[in-house]
């Protein structure tokens, strides 16, 4: 889930628990005190599924990291460095 859809739903979230407090007949701090919780709970579980998402990934060797960004494939031979001498 990308952060906007997550900020969007999280807002739904709140403003429901929100509007039950008040129809509930809960006092101001109540209200807030459920709102936090909430959110709280709510960004809890955001973290918690952004971190199982990264935890079952593999890490790959930074080469070929590099070279899936390109979209082009290097041969060992073909290794792009940095020149130290001047350019002409």
């Amino acid at each position: 889930m990308s952060l906007p859809k997550f900020i969007v739903g999280m807002i739904f979230a709140i403003a429901i628990v929100v509007g039950w407090s008040y129809f509930d007949g809960a006092s101001l701090g109540a209200i807030i005190l459920r709102a936090v919780i909430c959110a709280v709970i709510i960004q809890l579980g955001y973290f918690l599924l952004v971190f199982a998402m990264i935890a079952r990934n593999k890490p790959l060797p930074a080469d070929g990291t590099r070279e899936a960004d390109r979209g082009i494939k290097v041969t060992e031979s073909e290794k792009l460095t940095a020149r130290r001498g001047s350019l002409r």
